[in-house]
């Protein structure tokens, strides 16, 4: 079976997109509680900017997987898919820990280990698709950024 760019590419756009779109629309009561009464470190954005950031990050994320996806078969694009997929349920699952049950000292371990996956996934891609490797940064800067929110969090309202 040939596989289509276009379509492997939209599909896997849409199918981190609404990960995080399910992740998001699951944990909003917890986020409100979060912006409303949680203390933030000062470096802490405002609400807007973060469905902003996640929405740019999926799609860079979409498009990044498909590459690795449409890439001729070797075992560092099986890894690497596989990898992608368990960073993307890590990433789901901080979301519950962090805002829906405040358990910031385990979001915090558990971030860590979600930075780990990426770190892995990203260089599995590297050695499929060097492109696929690059469009991850923004993702992996952003979790170091997310790390230290999270860690602020945790330190500020134990």
């Amino acid at each position: 079976m040939k596989k289509t760019p276009w379509k492997a590419t939209l599909f896997w756009i849409a199918f981190t997109e609404a990960v995080g779109f399910a992740a998001g629309f699951l944990t909003r009561q917890g986020a409100q509680i979060y912006n409303d009464a949680v203390a933030k470190p000062t470096l802490s954005p405002p609400p807007v900017v973060f469905p902003i950031v996640w929405g740019i990050l999926y799609a860079l994320m979409g498009v990044s997987a498909a590459r690795v996806y449409l890439k001729s078969e070797n075992p560092w694009k099986s890894a690497g898919i596989r990898l992608y997929l368990a960073q993307l349920l890590f990433n789901f699952c901080w979301c519950f820990l962090f805002f829906n049950f405040r358990a910031f000292a385990l979001a915090f371990v558990w971030l860590l280990a979600l930075l780990a996956l990426v770190l892995f996934m990203n260089a599995a891609f590297r050695k499929t698709d060097r492109l696929a490797a690059a469009l991850q940064i923004p993702y992996i800067l952003w979790l170091i950024f997310a790390a230290y929110l999270n860690l602020s969090v945790w330190m500020l309202n134990r």
